[in-house]
């Protein structure tokens, strides 16, 4: 039998577990326990829903972890262009402050240490399409870990592992690991950082500070949650009341930091003089600008990338371009993009160039013909890309309402953690009732990832 095959069996003996004997309700009583006692919510919400982790086969982990390092070389090969090539640079639609901030040099190589591939396996699992590349602010990593733990334990776990071997994909070490080498690299010393957790009080991703706050405690390091409004920068020190910090741990959207406390606010300034390490620095914004898928997939610049590169860039990198007035080739022809985005918004998306939580997204199947319009009007007044559509996969999953076992479709994000800019490592999976998949939309969850086996 298949890979698929047999992890299409493990889903029937997981839901047919629950379906008798109490331990589905068991199961969903133990999920919200936990939630409850580990703070487990986004902005108030429960981030897991379900009582099912995510099965991936080990062909289907292989594909994306070797696929995913090839992609990840050609964002690098895009980075080292952008800073070097102002033309390729232009194409990415940088702010004014924007430019001014990407040339700082961060003291270490990786671009994006600590990152986030969104990905969609597609042909039944055969093919792996990289949709979006968070290279600024992952969110994710320490959540997964909580939850891979609760699920462990949870009631149906227990019974399902007498048949099938199930391999975590952890992800919160790799980001300590990706922090810890920066910093490494930084300041040319093995001493250990003050870590600094920096965002503003108030983001619905607070919890998850919480829980890698504990986990970085856990491993001897000295850390706290930061708000920027906080911290002071004097005689060539960061602080926060006593609190020096050595190492951000930046998790406070860059933009948001330059609205509220100013392009020479203390935070930059230090950074800027090298008085403190931040991860991820400044340069991360070139390839977290969605306008980098554009620079891959474009025909334009196929120059910059090597043979390998191209291929997993045709392979993966679904078809984007910037919306903007010129021509480009589709699916081997050329085509005027203005007009053909206007008559093909069936197979079409519409993305904002630096927006997150699918805000300010137009699925173009979805959308009426005013709506399609109203995103074509937005994309001329602010940098926009277009994204030619991908079939989302679905997979059922099991929630208990009401005392009462429910299992049905849900789509299904892949969303890989990537440590030094490089790698894999650790995966979290996402569900939603809705095309626009994040855990505030329809149906939204989180859910751990598990590599299956039959035992």
């Amino acid at each position: 039998m298949s890979g698929e095959g047999q992890a299409r069996d493990a889903i029937a003996r997981y839901h047919d577990l629950l379906a008798g004997g109490g331990l589905a309700n068991d199961s969903q009583s133990w999920l919200e326990e936990q939630i409850e006692r580990r703070g487990l919510t986004f902005g108030g919400r429960p981030v897991c829903t379900v009582v099912r982790p995510r099965w991936m086969t080990p062909r289907e982990y292989a594909l994306c972890r070797d696929r995913a390092a090839i992609v990840l070389r050609a964002f690098a090969t895009a980075q080292r262009a952008a800073l070097a090539d102002e033309g390729v640079r232009r194409q990415l639609r940088l702010t004014e402050w924007e430019e001014r901030l990407v040339l700082v040099d961060p003291g270490f190589a990786a671009a994006s240490p600590t990152s986030r591939l969104d990905a969609f396996f597609v042909d039944d699992g055969k093919g792996l399409r990289f949709t979006e590349y968070n290279a600024e602010t992952p969110a994710g990593a320490a959540y997964n870990d909580a939850l891979t733990e609760v699920f462990e334990a949870m009631p149906v776990m227990r019974e399902f592992q007498r048949q099938y071997a199930l391999r975590p994909l952890p992800a919160r070490a790799g980001v300590l690991r990706s922090l810890l080498g920066a910093y490494l690299e930084w300041s040319g010393t093995r001493s250990r950082p003050r870590i600094a957790i920096l965002d503003w009080r108030e983001v619905p991703t607070f919890s998850e500070f919480v829980l890698f706050e504990r986990y970085f405690a856990g491993q001897g390091l000295d850390c706290r949650i930061i708000d920027p409004r906080e911290v002071e920068y004097e005689n060539g020190v960061l602080r926060a009341g006593d609190f020096e910090i050595s190492l951000i741990y930046k998790r406070v959207l860059i933009h948001e930091l330059v609205e509220r406390c100013g392009i020479d606010g203390p935070v930059i300034r230090a950074v800027r003089d090298h008085a403190v390490c931040m991860v991820n620095p400044f340069s991360c914004k070139l390839m977290h600008k969605k306008a980098s898928l554009a620079v891959l997939s474009d025909e334009r610049n196929a120059r910059l990338f090597s043979a390998e590169e191209r291929e997993a860039i045709e392979a993966h990198i679904p078809w984007t371009r910037v919306v903007e007035d010129r021509h480009t080739i589709f699916d081997g022809r050329e085509v005027d993009l203005p007009e053909f985005i206007r008559e093909n918004r069936q197979r079409l998306v519409l993305k904002p160039n630096d927006e997150y939580g699918g805000k300010g997204i137009v699925l173009g199947w979805e959308a009426t013909d005013a709506e399609w319009e109203a995103g074509l009007a937005a994309a001329a007044e602010e940098p926009y890309i277009v994204q030619d559509r991908i079939t989302l996969p679905t997979e059922a999953y099991p929630s208990v309402v009401n005392g009462e076992l429910r299992i049905f479709d849900r789509m299904l994000d892949t969303a890989p953690f990537v440590s030094d800019g490089a790698y894999i490592e650790g995966c979290m999976t996402r569900l939603g009732t809705a095309a626009l998949l994040n855990v505030t939309a329809g149906g939204g969850s989180n859910v751990p990832t598990y590599v299956i086996e039959p035992r």
